[in-house]
């Protein structure tokens, strides 16, 4: 394990230098952690294996368990000797239903599923980081909490561990993903919005079906619906600000099931994205608004069911700033990414308490959710130092 180190106030901090991280013990065991959970992927609630291994090598290091109501998914503690608040981090651990196409020697041995976002990254990172903290339990002024989160790609899962009491006296969380166009090395750290809320539609378009070569005896769900797609174009371009952001994209669409009948219904899907909730509340009339009286227009009906995801990211700011000087203390390069409109559950600890969403640079050739998606290992060990790092100056009240 890397050396502990004295600070001049009597503080114990775990040593970072990058030439001591080379070829340790520590980085190794981190890597094949990461390759154990790359090469068994489980998607979201069956990560029953993916459970009984973390639990097994935080048990194996010392580590206490704080037993919830959890089918999957792990919350770990250390510290907590010297009273002082509840600091958390968090790991997702769910896989995807995705084949993997890297051919890497510990590729996924489970058919249609892959770790294509890096939720093994973030769970050895996170490991690391507990396995470091044990190490300076006494000294630590309060308790750093590990929430090990299932389902994150069904934005359910950090729901379920607030639920099921998870962050019980936390007074802070920290959380991270991976950054393929970020370099190893570099943490990216932005007060404010980093990642959008996500909402989902489904929209049904009934017409009157008929023959092919008769139209004008039905009413044609295919035309309403084509013209719904386009004028839901608008909504960004004439109804959200250009000093908002929004997307609204139509993703699937199902009609018909033959070449000279024209069908009764028309079935649409599709989401919203934005970074600010009073366009969030907005978007949807002016959706529901422009849907009906598009079908009208046409004759035809629509109505629309609603999926209500994640809220967006919202970083605390007074933690960006305690993130960037722990980062820099450590030797890494701090830069402000851009905004991301994927969506993460992580906003919904940060509902209840101050949280901070941190992106880690990982050197990635593709993007997440690509079926050749992964990681440069070498990013491992040194996130797991400014975790554990960055637990204990959020501890120390910076």
């Amino acid at each position: 394990m890397p050396a502990q180190k004295q600070t001049e106030k009597g503080e114990v901090r775990v040593h970072t230098g990058t030439q001591e991280l080379a070829g340790t013990g520590f980085e190794q065991k981190l890597i094949a952690i990461r390759r154990q959970l790359h090469q068994y992927p489980e998607v979201a609630y069956e990560e029953y294996e993916t459970t009984r291994s973390i639990r097994d090598w935080l048990t194996e290091a010392g580590i206490r368990l704080v037993e919830l109501p959890l089918e999957t998914g792990v919350v770990a503690e250390v510290g907590g000797q010297n009273g002082g608040p509840v600091i958390a981090l968090r790991a997702d651990i769910d896989a995807l239903p995705i084949q993997e196409q890297t051919g890497l020697p510990y590729a996924s041995a489970v058919v249609g599923n892959m770790h294509a976002c890096g939720h093994d990254f973030h769970t050895a990172v996170i490991l690391g980081a507990a396995f470091l903290l044990k190490q300076q339990e006494e000294q630590l002024p309060g308790t750093v909490r590990f929430l090990f989160q299932p389902a994150e790609e069904k934005g359910t899962g950090a729901s379920l561990l607030i639920e099921k009491g998870a962050l019980a006296n936390v007074t802070a969380i920290f959380g991270l993903h991976n950054k393929p166009d970020l370099a190893v090395g570099t943490v990216g750290i932005k007060p404010g919005a980093l990642m959008a809320s996500v909402d989902g539609f489904e929209i049904e378009v009934e017409g009157l079906g008929t023959h092919a070569a008769i139209p004008h005896a039905g009413i044609d769900p295919i035309v309403a619906a084509s013209q719904i797609v386009t004028a839901l174009q608008s909504i960004v371009s004439r109804n959200v600000s250009p000093l908002e952001n929004a997307v609204v994209s139509v993703t699937t669409i199902h009609g018909g099931t033959t070449w000279n009948v024209i069908p009764d219904k028309v079935a649409l899907g599709g989401t919203i994205r934005t970074f600010q909730e009073e366009v969030r509340r907005q978007i949807p009339g002016r959706l529901q608004a422009i849907i009906e009286g598009v079908a009208a227009a046409y004759g035809a009906k629509a109505s629309v069911r609603w999926f209500k995801g994640p809220p967006s990211v919202q970083n605390d700011a007074a933690l960006a700033r305690l993130a960037a000087t722990t980062a820099e203390r450590l030797g890494l390069q701090v830069v402000a990414p851009e905004p991301s409109p994927a969506g993460e559950d992580f906003a919904y600890y940060q509902k209840h308490i101050p949280g901070l969403f941190v992106f880690v640079g990982t050197s990635g050739t593709n993007e997440w959710h690509h079926p050749a998606f992964t990681v440069d290992e070498r990013a491992i060990a040194p996130a797991a130092h400014y975790f554990a790092n960055l637990a204990a100056d959020a501890l120390k009240g910076g």
